[in-house]
C-alpha cells in the first residue's frame, strides 16, 4: 500500500484522515472483497462491463472506493491486466475528484425527482474519456418519483454511460432497479484481515502505535475498515490507549463469581470515567457474543488470538446456558434503556440479576453460600427446581451411596448391613432409598435445628466427622482410596465450596466420571475449559486430600455437553446385576408426590399458604 494516494496533499498542507490517505487505488488493494474485485477486474480485462452495477453492504467496506477504481480502470490510458495504472492523466484526475468522466451523486441529499431528471438530461452528453460513470451513493434514499425517473434511463442508458449504485440497505431499493443491475454484496472484514490492514497503515504512516492499540481498533472497527482507521487516527492523536476490555472482564468475572458488589463497583467506575451506560451495555453484549462464538465456532470470532482465548475462558466460566441467558437479559435491558430517565438503573438491575441467577442455578448441595441473596424470582425458582430434580434423579439411580459405613450408635443398624455393624473403612453399597432419606433427614435437621435420627443419622454423622477422625490425619498420604460415589457426595457437601474463587468457578461445571488405580477422571465440556482448569488442578487435589486423607491425582478430559448442537446422545448406563424391588410409597424416604412438596423441601422453613 502506498503511503499516500496520487493527488494527496504533501507535507505542510492540511492533514488528511487515515481512511482518506490510505483509500485503495487498485482492485488488488481492496481488502476482504475478492469475490467482487475479481469479477470486476475480469470484466474490464475482457471488455464485458455491464451498463449498471449495484454495490450493497455495511458501511466502511469499500463500496464507493471500488466504484472509483472501476471508473479509473475503464478510462485508464494504459490499463494493466484489468487494473488502472494510477499514473495517467485520467487516473490522477479521478483520484483527485476533478475528472469530467466520473460524476458522484449523494442520493441522501439529492433524493428528489428534479435531481434525477437533471441527471438523466446530462447523461447523453459526451465527455473526454471513453466511458461516463455515474456513482449514486445511498440510492435507497431516493423517493418513489426519483426512482421512477431513473428507472427508464437505467434500463437503456446511452452506450458510453455506466451507472454504479451504492447502498447500505438494499431491501429498500426497488426490485425493478435491482433487476436491471448486477448486484454485488460487500462483506465485513474478518479480524485477521482488518488487523493486517491496520498494521500496514501504522507502519506506512509512522504512527508507532503499540500492538494493543491495533487490537483495540480491530474490536472497535467490527469489520469496518473505515471505522477501524478512524479509531486508529483518534488513538494516534491522543497518544494513549484507553482499553475498556479490562472493565468488561471485571464485570463478567463478578457475574461468574456471583459477586453483586463487584458488578456495581465496576459499573460505577466505568461511569465515573465518562462511559455511557448504553454503550457499556452494548460492549458487554458484544463481548458475550464473542464468548458464545468462541465455544461454538471460534473461526467466526473477529478478534486477535489472545482476545479470542480470553473470550473462550469467559464462556467456560459462565457456561453456555449462562452466556445465552446473559445475552438475553442485557439485550432486554438495552431496549428498556432507550426511553429511561436513568439508563444506568436498568443496566445495574440486569447485571445484579445475572449475578444472583448464577448462584441460584448452582448444583444442589453446593452449600449455604448459594442460598444467599434476594428473594428468588420466577426464573431462579425454575433453575433451582431443575437442579433439585437432577439431584433426586441421581440419588434414585444410586449415584450417591454413603461415603463410609460405621456401626450406628444406640443399637441402630444400617439397611443391608450386618446387624453387628460394619468395620470402619468398609463401604457397602446402599440403595437409592437410603441416600434420598439421608438427604431429607439432613434438610429437616437444618430446618428445625435438631440432629437427624434413624439410619440416616449415621450417614449424616459420618459425613460431618472431621477428616482427621474419619479418614486419618490430613497430612497422611496413605489410606483407602474412596470410590467415585464417595467423592461425588463429599464434593457436593462441601469440598466444592471450600475452593478458592477461580477453582470453584471452573470446577463447578463438570463431573467426576471415573476413579481407577488411585487416579480421578474429571470431565469438562470443552477444550478451553480443560486448559484453564489445569491451572487450578493442584488446589482441587489438595482439597480432596484434606478431606479423604489420601493423595489422588486428577486427570482432566473433555466430555462435550449432550445438549450442545451436534452432540451425540449419551449412552444409557448398564443396568445393575440385581435390584431389589422397592415401593417408595411405603417408606418415609419416598419423593414428594406434588411439586409444592419439592419446593418446601428445597426451602427449609417455608410454609404453604392457601390462595
Amino acid at each position: 500500500m502506498a503511503d499516500t494516494a496520487p493527488g494527496d496533499p504533501g507535507p505542510g498542507t492540511t492533514y488528511q484522515s487515515l481512511y482518506r490517505r490510505f483509500r485503495p487505488q487498485r482492485f488488488s488493494e481492496v481488502r476482504g472483497q475478492d469475490h467482487v474485485t475479481r469479477a470486476l477486474r475480469n470484466s474490464v480485462r475482457n471488455s464485458t462491463v455491464s451498463h449498471a452495477y449495484l454495490f450493497s453492504g455495511p458501511r466502511g467496506t469499500g463500496k464507493t472506493s471500488t466504484a472509483r477504481i472501476l471508473a479509473k480502470a475503464l478510462n485508464c490510458a494504459a490499463p494493466e491486466d484489468g487494473e488502472p495504472c494510477c499514473r495517467c492523466d485520467s487516473c490522477v484526475a479521478v483520484t483527485a475528484g476533478s475528472s469530467m468522466d466520473v460524476h458522484e451523486l449523494d442520493a441522501a441529499s439529492n433524493n428528489g425527482v428534479d435531481a434525477m431528471r437533471d441527471l438523466v438530461a446530462r447523461a447523453a452528453l459526451g465527455t473526454p474519456g471513453r466511458w461516463k460513470v455515474y456513482i449514486v451513493d445511498e440510492v435507497h434514499m431516493l423517493t418513489a418519483a426519483a426512482s421512477a425517473a431513473l428507472l427508464k434511463t437505467l434500463e437503456e442508458p446511452p452506450g458510453h454511460v455506466i451507472f454504479v449504485l451504492a447502498t447500505t440497505d438494499p431491501q429498500k431499493v426497488l426490485d425493478t432497479i435491482k433487476s436491471r443491475t448486477q448486484h454485488f454484496e460487500f462483506r465485513l472484514l474478518s479480524g485477521p484481515v482488518l488487523s493486517d490492514l491496520l498494521k500496514e497503515v501504522s507502519v506506512d504512516a509512522s504512527l508507532g502505535l503499540p500492538p494493543e492499540a491495533i487490537d483495540l481498533a480491530v474490536r472497535r472497527g467490527r469489520g469496518s475498515a473505515r471505522d477501524a482507521l478512524s479509531f486508529l487516527d483518534q488513538v494516534a492523536a491522543a497518544g494513549e490507549v484507553e482499553d475498556e476490555a479490562e472493565t468488561l472482564d471485571r464485570i463478567l468475572e463478578a457475574i461468574a463469581e456471583g459477586d453483586a458488589a463487584g458488578v456495581l463497583t465496576a459499573v460505577a467506575e466505568a461511569q465515573g470515567g465518562g462511559q455511557d451506560p448504553q454503550r457499556l451495555g452494548a460492549e458487554l453484549l458484544a463481548q458475550l457474543r464473542f464468548a458464545f462464538l468462541a465455544t461454538m465456532a471460534p473461526d467466526l470470532v473477529p478478534l486477535p488470538d489472545d482476545a479470542r482465548l480470553r473470550a473462550a475462558e469467559q464462556a467456560a466460566r459462565l457456561t453456555t446456558p449462562g452466556v445465552v441467558r446473559a445475552m438475553e437479559t442485557i439485550g432486554k435491558a438495552l431496549a428498556d434503556m432507550r426511553e429511561a430517565l436513568d439508563p444506568r438503573i436498568f443496566l445495574e438491575v440486569a447485571l445484579i440479576s445475572l449475578a444472583h441467577s448464577d448462584r441460584a442455578s448452582a448444583p444442589a448441595g453446593a452449600g449455604p453460600a448459594h442460598a444467599a441473596g434476594p428473594t428468588p424470582g420466577h426464573s431462579d425458582l425454575l433453575a433451582r427446581i431443575d437442579a433439585l430434580e437432577k439431584r433426586v434423579a441421581e440419588l434414585e439411580s444410586g449415584a450417591a451411596p454413603t461415603s463410609a459405613a460405621v456401626a450406628p450408635q444406640g443399637g441402630a443398624s444400617q439397611r443391608g448391613a450386618p446387624q453387628g455393624g460394619a468395620s470402619q473403612g468398609s463401604a457397602p453399597q446402599s440403595s437409592a432409598r437410603q441416600a434420598l432419606g439421608a438427604v431429607r433427614a439432613r434438610a429437616g435437621a437444618r430446618a428445625t435445628g435438631a440432629p437427624p435420627a434413624g439410619p440416616e443419622a449415621a450417614e449424616a454423622t459420618v459425613k460431618d466427622v472431621p477428616a482427621e477422625t474419619s479418614a486419618g490425619p490430613a497430612s497422611s498420604t496413605s489410606g483407602p482410596v474412596p470410590s467415585r460415589d464417595d467423592i461425588v457426595k463429599a464434593w457436593g457437601d462441601g469440598i466444592l465450596q471450600s475452593l478458592k474463587g477461580r477453582a470453584r468457578a471452573l470446577y463447578r461445571t463438570g463431573r467426576f466420571s471415573e476413579v481407577s488405580e488411585g487416579r480421578i477422571t474429571f470431565a469438562v465440556p470443552n477444550e478451553p475449559h480443560r486448559r484453564y482448569s489445569e491451572e487450578c488442578k493442584r488446589d482441587v487435589e489438595d482439597a480432596l486430600e484434606k478431606h479423604f486423607g489420601v493423595r489422588m491425582p486428577i486427570r482432566l478430559v473433555v466430555e462435550p455437553d449432550p445438549l450442545a448442537p451436534g452432540a451425540e446422545p449419551a449412552a444409557a448406563p448398564d443396568p445393575p446385576d440385581h435390584v431389589d424391588p422397592v415401593d417408595l410409597a411405603e417408606t418415609s424416604a419416598a419423593p414428594p408426590a406434588r411439586p409444592e412438596d419439592r419446593l418446601l423441601e428445597a426451602f427449609p422453613g417455608a410454609q404453604e399458604v392457601e390462595g
